[in-house]
């Protein structure tokens, strides 16, 4: 539902951690903030040309809610990075859990009432669309492997059977998009989590991990072949194009019709105005709907801050403190979902920005600072110095 639970507690979070002074804002993540202003800014000048103003005024609204809480729970992380990522990674690895064992239980009609967790035959466990509760489930994923991977061979099953778990909910939502999500993800983690071991030793266990893990996802998916609805929906789903694809009212002709009025329209049309005046459906390429929703500058802002959110985080993955390990999760993560931002629109989803939350908030904590110096101004990523009012504090 919206709003649901999670966003009215989100909203009381932005107001109460400032207050508290549990909020680390720097010079670096004070950029971001203006950049989101701006952008924000910009979508509400591109209401102007909407249709129904109330509605486009609303997902704006939205919008900067959810710029707003990139900030603050960065501005937590970035004030004490390890305890305070790990206790969010823990609160969402038990999300996670939740929501996935009910998408699961749910489709295959373990639990009564179990058609409320699923949708057009496919697990969304605690949310309305499978294709956000795939990739909502690979994060977690990711850190359920690392705790794996710090323990030993013993100590390691009962973190990757979780894993195992999260990833047979990731296959049950059938997203295309999740699919590609997790493999992308997986991908740039093993390969950062081995650029930066400290010793050959962990890069072997790396490996044999990333061996365990392929087989366990292989094993996990010839299992639920074995359902028949399973596998017929596989067959249909496996399909890199659907019907639904091809043709002018199809998603590519609707992609092409955005971009159309992208070029007519450089201050934009205003949110959710495409799928009611212009074609039946959203754009589902995220990209083409900013800049639909904020014209060409809202666009241009919103690249810059997820490019500059992937440079930043790569760059300090590189830095050795104790919160390393959980921005390796949180970059890898990020760039899976944006990258799947090409094929779905990806605007409205919390975990994206919390994902951005944790990349910020690590890299730019004092420990981390030179690598934000190396892609922001000297003069701008300086550390704060003595206590800072307002939303900082030192």
């Amino acid at each position: 539902s919206e709003p649901s639970p999670t966003d009215l507690m989100t909203i009381a979070l932005i107001v109460l951690l400032p207050v508290l002074g549990l909020v680390r804002i720097g010079p670096a993540l004070g950029c971001l903030m203006l950049a989101f202003g701006a952008a924000a800014a910009f979508a509400l000048v591109s209401t102007a040309s909407a249709f129904e103003i109330n509605t486009a005024v609303k997902h704006t609204l939205v919008t900067l809610y959810l710029y707003g809480g990139t900030i603050v729970f960065a501005g937590f992380i970035a004030l004490k990075p390890d305890a305070h990522a790990k206790l969010m990674f823990h609160g969402l690895t038990a999300a996670a859990t939740f929501a996935c064992a009910t998408g699961i239980a749910g489709y295959f009609g373990l639990i009564p009432n179990a058609e409320m967790f699923t949708k057009f035959g496919r697990a969304t466990g605690t949310f309305k669309d499978p294709n956000v509760f795939g990739p909502f489930l690979v994060p977690p994923m990711l850190y359920a492997l690392h705790l794996a991977l710090d323990r030993s061979l013993k100590r390691s099953l009962p973190p990757l059977i979780l894993a195992g778990f999260l990833a047979l909910g990731v296959f049950l939502s059938f997203s295309r998009g999740a699919w590609v999500n997790i493999v992308i993800a997986l991908g740039v983690y093993i390969v950062l989590a081995f650029l930066t071991a400290s010793t050959n030793a962990r890069r072997q266990k790396i490996l044999f991990l990333a061996f365990a893990c392929a087989a366990l996802v292989a094993a996990i998916i010839a299992g639920a072949l074995q359902v028949e609805k399973v596998s017929a929906l596989v067959a249909e789903r496996a399909s890199i194009s659907q019907s639904y694809d091809a043709g002018p009212e199809g998603r590519f002709g609707g992609q092409q019709k955005a971009m159309v009025l992208i070029l007519d329209n450089p201050l934009g049309i205003g949110a959710q105005q495409f799928a009611v005046h212009h074609h039946h459906e959203e754009v589902h390429n995220v990209y083409l709907s900013i800049a639909l929703n904020a014209g060409w500058l809202g666009a241009g802002l919103y690249a810059v801050a997820i490019a500059l959110t992937l440079l930043v985080g790569v760059m300090s993955a590189f830095k050795r403190t104790a919160a390393q390990p959980f921005l390796l999760i949180a970059v890898a993560a990020f760039a899976a979902n944006a990258f799947e931002g090409v094929i779905i629109d990806t605007d409205h989803w919390r975990h994206f920005y919390l994902l951005m939350a944790f990349v910020w908030g690590i890299a730019t904590a004092p420990a981390v600072q030179p690598a934000i110096r190396a892609v922001i101004p000297k003069s701008l990523a300086r550390p704060a110095r003595g206590r800072l009012t307002g939303l900082a504090t030192a």
